[in-house]
């Protein structure tokens, strides 16, 4: 098993519900707390611009721009790649699609099309065909122009697209005069599944959103990720959106903490996914699709109904979350223990 606890969380609970609840330990508060700060909508907070600077030369692009949200960065990548009656072509259980709000529609007048996934992962033949274009449809069918993927994939269980597979993605989005949008909320997780770096990952998409406050345990924020003329288009956006802060730097010290410290970490929380997975998947009345457990989720399917299993679990001190009549997700992040691995096999045993 792995050495180290770093549980730092202020709760005798075992919280799996996702890797969104981490709470900054306390060198990260302690940064936070010391950071030098500006204006950022005026553009002069040293700690966001260097925040930028280090994700933007870390994936080996132009410019980055911090955001309060995943779903934000997202929704702003799509208004600036798209205009209004254009579609997006995403994978059919992807974030932007489920989680976001139909804020594609509201916020970007697009529709969107659906590409089938195994294991979350689309096909790059797939995504072909889903890229519908005005021309020559009499007009008939709206534009297609941003393919969007999902890296890791939430649904899909964790999984990471093979580097070939992104390749060739990006590519036909490219030769169909689309942009490539990758929503890269878990890219450190993919990174460090794959032992693929970032910049390789992402080279040949225009944009690229990365969460802070998941994996990586910042407390707030997200960073949209691109060219210069790209994330100047953005800014715009963001401001109308209402993104725009202030004295954000404090927060952003948060997310350069995490980049320093909580990126090779990750590990960790992957092989104690994987622990967990090939538990509880010999027990009676539970299954886990092992293939799936790439990273750090762990989607369980379960003979009773998902909401009694939460329940008695929760009762143990063990929190989850349902997705299903017959689906629970657990998520592996840096409060999670080897401690409360054995604790939460247990209490799955003793169901």
């Amino acid at each position: 098993m792995l050495a180290g606890n770093m549980r730092e969380h202020p709760s005798d609970r075992v919280d799996l519900r996702s890797d969104t609840v981490t709470q900054p330990t306390d060198k990260m508060r302690k940064s936070m707390s010391s950071a030098p700060v500006g204006d950022d909508v005026l553009g002069d907070d040293p700690t966001v611009i260097e925040l930028e600077n280090r994700l933007s030369s870390m994936l080996g692009k132009e410019a980055a721009l911090f955001v309060p949200s995943g779903t934000m960065s997202n929704a702003i990548a799509i208004r600036s790649h798209t205009k209004p009656g254009d579609e997006i072509i995403t994978e059919a259980t992807s974030h932007i699609y489920v989680y976001e709000g139909g804020g594609f529609a509201a916020l970007s007048g697009c529709s969107v099309a659906l590409v089938p996934g195994k294991r979350g992962i689309m096909n790059p033949d797939d995504v072909a065909k889903a890229i519908r274009k005005e021309n020559g449809s009499l007009g008939h069918f709206p534009n297609g122009s941003l393919v969007c993927v999902e890296n890791t994939s939430n649904r899909g269980g964790g999984t990471c697209y093979p580097i070939e597979t992104l390749d060739a993605i990006a590519k036909v989005a490219h030769d169909n005069t689309c942009a490539a949008h990758m929503d890269g909320a878990r890219l450190f997780n993919a990174s460090i599944a794959t032992g693929i770096s970032p910049a390789r990952m992402v080279r040949d998409y225009e944009s690229i959103s990365i969460c802070l406050s998941k994996g990586l345990g910042a407390p707030v924020g997200s960073v949209l990720v691109g060219s210069s003329d790209f994330i100047a288009l953005a800014h715009r956006w963001r401001k109308m959106f209402g993104g725009g802060m202030r004295q954000a730097g404090i927060i952003a010290a948060g997310g350069i903490f995490a980049l320093e410290n909580h990126i090779e970490r990750m590990a960790e929380d992957h092989a104690r996914a994987q622990k967990l997975a090939e538990s509880i998947r010999n027990m009676e009345g539970f299954d886990v699709d092992i293939s799936t457990v790439e990273s750090n989720m762990v989607y369980v399917t379960t003979d009773k109904l998902a909401s009694e299993v939460i329940e008695s679990l929760s009762s143990k001190g063990i929190d989850a979350l349902d997705l299903g009549p017959n689906m629970i997700r657990l998520v592996t992040h840096l409060h999670i223990t080897d401690e409360d691995i054995e604790r939460t096999i247990d209490a799955f045993a003793s169901l």
